[in-house]
C-alpha cells in the first residue's frame, strides 16, 4: 500500500516538471514575440553549443584555441541576451524553468539519492489525508497533553492515583510509539469509561506515528463494520477504503463494542484482527467495555487474541470530558 503513495507521488513530480517546461515554452514564445533578436541568439548559442560538443569530442585537448573562441563568443552572447532582456523589462530568470522544490528541481531525489524533505513532507501529508484525523490531532496530541487535568487523590481500590495511572498510560503509549517498528512490540488496548482520554491519547500515539511518515488509519468500530459490510453484501467498488483497514500501518479501532454484534461481525472482526496480527501491523483499540465484558460480547478467538497481543491498559478515574477542555 505504502509503495502506492510513493508512485502517486512520483507521477505528481513528473507533473510538475511538465508543468515547469510548458511554462518555459509559453514564456520563451512570448519573449521571442516582444525581442525577436533574443530567439537569433538562443539559436547561435545553440549552435555554437553545438560545435563546441562536437570539438571536444572529435579532438579533445587538440583544437583548445577553437574551444576557447567558442566559448567567448557564447559568453558575450549571453551577455546581449542578457542586456536586451534588462531594457526591456523582462526579468533574466523569467526564461528559467519554475520549480517548486529547488533542492531537487521537482524529482523528490536529491542528487546524492537520498529522498528531498519535499518527497518526505508529501508521504505525511497524504498519511494524514487518509487518516480521518487531519483536523482533531491540531489539538490532541503529547504537545497539548496535560496531566495536571488528573486527580492526585486515591481512587477506589486503584492501586495509583488517576495522575500516576495516567502517567503510566502516557509512558507506555510513548514506547509504543519509539518501539513502533519493533516486531516484539505489543499492539495497545484502552478499556474505562467516557471521558476518561482514551480516545485523546490514541489520537497523540496516531499524530506521532503520521509526523514520523507511517500510514496510520481511524475508524470508529460502527464504521469499520459499515465498510466491510459494503465490501461483502454491496459489493462496493470503493476498495481503498477496505484495503487500508488491512495495509495502514497502524489502525485504531474506536468505541469497539458500540458496533452491532452477530456471527458476521465476529467473523469480521476476528479475520481483521488475525490478519494484521499475522502480518505484524500494528492495532490500537479503545473501548469501554471491561475486559470480562469484552469475553463475553466476542468470541473466544478475538478475546484470546486481545489478551495475547495486545498490552490491556485501564483508564480510571472522573469523567474529564476532554471533547470540551
Amino acid at each position: 500500500m505504502f509503495q502506492q503513495y510513493i508512485k502517486e507521488i512520483l507521477r505528481e513530480y513528473d507533473r510538475l516538471r511538465q508543468q515547469s517546461e510548458d511554462l518555459k515554452k509559453q514564456r520563451r514564445e512570448e519573449v521571442y514575440r516582444r525581442v525577436p533578436r533574443i530567439k537569433e541568439i538562443d539559436q547561435e548559442i545553440a549552435r555554437l553549443g553545438l560545435m563546441l560538443s562536437k570539438s571536444i569530442i572529435e579532438a579533445p585537448g587538440e583544437s583548445q584555441q577553437l574551444m576557447d573562441r567558442i566559448s567567448k563568443e557564447m559568453e558575450n552572447l549571453k551577455e546581449d541576451r542578457a542586456m536586451l532582456l534588462t531594457e526591456n523589462n523582462i526579468p533574466l530568470s523569467y526564461l528559467e524553468k519554475v520549480y517548486h522544490c529547488e533542492q531537487c528541481k521537482d524529482r523528490g531525489f536529491l542528487g546524492n539519492g537520498k529522498k528531498c524533505a519535499c518527497f518526505k513532507q508529501k508521504l505525511i501529508d497524504r498519511a494524514y489525508n487518509l487518516s480521518n484525523l487531519t483536523n482533531t490531532l491540531d489539538k490532541e496530541n503529547f504537545h497539548s497533553f496535560n496531566i495536571d487535568l488528573f486527580s492526585t487523590e486515591p481512587y477506589g481500590e486503584e492501586k495509583r492515583s488517576p495522575r500516576q495511572n495516567m502517567m503510566h498510560l502516557l509512558n507506555t503509549s510513548e514506547g509504543f510509539v519509539m518501539n513502533f517498528k519493533d516486531p516484539q512490540t505489543k499492539n495497545l488496548l484502552f478499556y474505562g469509561g467516557t471521558g476518561l482520554g482514551k480516545t485523546f491519547l490514541a489520537n497523540c500515539v496516531a499524530k506521532a506515528l503520521l509526523d514520523r511518515g507511517h500510514i496510520v488509519i481511524y475508524q470508529t468500530s460502527f464504521k469499520m463494520i459499515e465498510v466491510l459490510e459494503d465490501l461483502r453484501f454491496r459489493r462496493s467498488q470503493n476498495k481503498e477504503e477496505y484495503n487500508l483497514l488491512f495495509e495502514a500501518d497502524l489502525l485504531i479501532i474506536d468505541d469497539l463494542g458500540a458496533e452491532l454484534t452477530n456471527s458476521f461481525t465476529n467473523s469480521e472482526l476476528f479475520n481483521l484482527i488475525n490478519s494484521r496480527i499475522l502480518r505484524g501491523k500494528k492495532i490500537m483499540i479503545s473501548t469501554n467495555l471491561s475486559p470480562m465484558e469484552l469475553a463475553e460480547r466476542y468470541d473466544d478467538r478475538i478475546f484470546s487474541r486481545l489478551i495475547a497481543h495486545f498490552d490491556v491498559l485501564k483508564f480510571y478515574g472522573e469523567d474529564l470530558r476532554w471533547e470540551k477542555q
